[in-house]
Formats: structure tokens, sequence, C-alpha cells
């Protein structure tokens, strides 16, 4: 019996003591990192908002029903210059997070790839300058002119879907005000 005790329960019992310690800690440190990762994160989806947007002085975001479903959030820019779209898309190699800004005159000010998972050199050319300004200027109407990237076209046509529905979503919250 005093064997087994040696072999058995304490091990057990020394084991479930460093699965609570560590436990605990990691519960403590994610109570205090917590609130700087939501700080950090406010603030990159700030600077983006504003990168989309350069003529907005600040955002307030909007709560609209019917929203396409690639569209995740909305946010008007309190000087009227326009609207910036958070949009989630379903690429090649997994979920493309895009940020779409777009004036009240309904072109396209600027577009960007928060993240994504795409091929290295080829679904990643999405998040390039050569594709993604293409889309500058673009309107609902002409944004058929945007080029797909060779030998990337799923994630072209994902990233352009997502723009799609950014329009749809600026004429929904655009007939709501």
């Amino acid at each position: 019996m005093k064997n087994s005790f040696k072999e058995i329960i304490k091990p057990i019992v020394v084991l479930t003591c460093i699965c609570l310690v560590v436990t605990a800690l990691l519960a403590y440190i994610n109570t205090v990192t917590s609130p700087i990762i939501e700080k950090s994160e406010k603030e990159a989806a700030q600077k983006a908002m504003t990168e989309v947007l350069k003529d907005a002085d600040s955002f307030e975001k909007m709560d609209a029903d019917n929203l396409p479903e690639r569209v995740t959030e909305v946010y008007k820019a309190n000087n009227g210059a326009g609207y910036v779209f958070m949009l989630v898309t379903k690429g090649y190699g997994g979920d493309m997070k895009l940020i779409c800004g777009i004036k009240t005159d309904g072109t396209i000010s600027a577009c960007d790839t928060l993240s994504h998972s795409e091929t290295s050199g080829l679904g990643s050319k999405t998040a390039e300058a050569p594709y993604k300004t293409q889309y500058i200027g673009k309107t609902s109407d002409t944004l058929s002119e945007v080029d797909a990237i060779t030998g990337a076209t799923i994630s072209s046509v994902a990233y352009k879907s997502a723009i799609e529905d950014a329009f749809k979503a600026f004429d929904i919250v655009k007939e709501a005000q």
C-alpha cells in the first residue's frame, strides 16, 4: 500500500497542483493583458480606417440591419466624408479580412487587407499595391474594370466579391440616413 501511494497517488496530486498553479497564472496574465490587447486592436483599427478614408476626422460605429454576409462592421465618418466597411471573405487559403473606405459620392477612396492566409506569391498579391490600388476611384458601376491576378483567381474573386458587398452595404446605410 505504501508503495502504491508513491507510485500512483503522489504523482497525481503533484500534477494536479501543477495544473492548478499554471491555470491560475494563465488566468491572471489574461486579465492583465486583455485590456492592453483590446486597446491595441482598437488603435490599429482606427489607424486602418483613417488610412482608407483620409478625409475623415473620426468614426462612429453604425448599427445597420440586413447587411450583406461579408460585411462585419460599418463605420460612418463624423464629418460626412464617407463610410468604412470591415469585410471578411473566404479566399483560397482561408479567411481574408479587408477594409474598404467609400466616399459619400460612392467612389472607393482605398481598400486594404488587414489579414489573410493566402498562398505566398500568388493569392497574397491581393494585399499588395498593384492589385488593391485598382479599386481606388471605382464605383459599383465600374468595379468590373478591376483585373484579377493571374494564378490567383479564387483570391481575386473573393476580394472583389467582398468589395461588391461593401457597395451593397453602402447603399443600405446611405438609405438609412
